[in-house]
């Protein structure tokens, strides 16, 4: 029995109230050679909530060091995240005058591909990319890109040379272990009449939607934005703006200013998201407590499911290699017999085996070959652009199925 106490990593009161234990997996990104199955760790993945500050988190099992510096996700494989990327590129250079005299540094900026959009029309751009593999991919498409961790310390040693008319952090701050020094960096690095943009999921759509598989050990921390806004305060940063957007399942992209900048007036939509996570209780404690129940009727409705495909001889595989799907498969403890194989567009992935299920992944043109009765989305968020690319399934009776939010079988 492990007795260490944890502490929240905002407010720094003791943690003890638990929103989900999903017991010891493996990391979800620790994809595996065949040689590498036999020495497999699993680590505890066990999410608290701070009673004093309501972030839903879990305690650092993994350091930031031993996740990312290899990193096994690039962004560039997914044409809906492409034209997502796109579109924020735009509506940024038209809503906030950017030119070739702006500077855009983004953090945690991945193979480059949302920097090269705006490094296309000739706007200075800096990546920071902790992940060693991923970084160089950046590098050879001609994107700058410095190979470090953000924090205070990367931020001073930056400031002298370059600040950031705009400061992104797209789906990185669940990353951070240390919020606040994080959120402190971000301060140092921001003009002075700067926006920085972030996007992150959303905890309300987390709980409605039963996403529970977004929790694995890469992600920290879990927000509202009720959170999210007392975070920033605290490091004297306001933020005057906030868009509900559909990526991950349902995300927050704030925009947020020095607290002295008085030139960017606080829009409505931020009093009017505040209200509406009250109306759904995201600041009563109690919302958090009957989150479990949930989960354990998917899984009890999913293993139903591989159960009476396998006992009807009906072949079962996995689209997709997602960190998500990987919290699934393990969380459920699904017996890796019940399903052939997965698939995946990344040749970064292509020939490893899935952590903790061991299960192989393969090329997409594996499924053609193999012709399965059932084909299980793991990455749900991104179902309709794979039953798109998928639509000759139908042509031999093949049928897909979205685990999340319930169980679905779709024809």
């Amino acid at each position: 029995m492990n007795n260490k106490k944890n502490y929240c990593r905002f407010c720094k009161s003791e943690l003890k109230n638990i929103f989900l234990d999903l017991g010891d997996i493996p990391s979800a990104n620790s994809f595996l050679n065949e040689d590498e199955i036999e020495q497999e760790r699993k680590y505890p993945l066990c999410v608290y909530i701070c009673k004093k500050c309501l972030l839903v988190q879990i305690p650092e099992i993994r350091t930031p060091d031993e996740l990312f510096s290899n990193y096994a996700y690039f962004s560039s494989f997914s044409n809906s995240w492409l034209n997502h990327a796109k579109e924020y590129a735009d509506m940024m250079i038209k809503r906030f005058r950017l030119n070739n005299k702006s500077q855009i540094i983004e953090i945690a900026s991945n193979d480059g591909y949302l920097l090269d959009f705006f490094s296309r029309v000739n706007i200075s751009v800096l990546g920071i990319e902790p992940a060693s593999n991923v970084a160089k991919t950046a590098i050879k498409k001609g994107i700058p890109t410095l190979e470090r961790f953000f924090n205070t310390k990367t931020a001073h040693d930056l400031k002298n040379n370059k600040q950031a008319d705009v400061l992104i952090g797209n789906n990185v701050l669940a990353h951070v272990p240390d919020i606040n020094d994080f959120v402190k960096g971000m301060k140092i690095l921001l003009k002075p009449n700067g926006v920085i943009t972030m996007e992150f999921p959303h905890i309300l759509q987390l709980i409605n939607q039963n996403q529970f598989d977004t929790i694995y050990h890469e992600h920290y921390s879990y927000f509202s934005f009720s959170v999210i806004q007392k975070i920033f305060f605290s490091q004297k940063l306001i933020i005057f703006d906030v868009e509900e957007i559909p990526t991950h399942g349902g995300s927050l992209r704030i925009f947020v200013k020095h607290s002295e900048n008085k030139t960017l007036e606080i829009k409505e939509n931020v009093q009017n998201l505040i209200k509406k996570e009250n109306e759904k209780g995201l600041n009563d404690f109690s919302t958090y407590s009957d989150f479990v129940s949930k989960i354990e009727k998917i899984k009890e409705e999913f293993t139903k499911f591989l159960e009476k495909a396998n006992k009807e001889n009906k072949s079962v595989i996995c689209y997709g290699a997602p960190a998500k799907g990987n919290t699934l498969l393990n969380y459920f403890k699904i017996n890796p017999k019940l399903i052939e194989y997965t698939v995946d567009l990344s040749p970064h992935k292509q020939g490893l085996f899935l952590p903790g299920t061991h299960i192989a992944i393969k090329k997409p043109s594996q499924i053609k070959k193999t012709r399965p009765d059932y084909i299980i989305i793991l990455p749900w968020n991104l179902k309709d652009e794979i039953m798109e690319q998928m639509k000759e399934v139908k042509d031999w009776g093949g049928k897909f199925v979205i685990p999340i939010p319930e169980v679905h079988i779709v024809s």
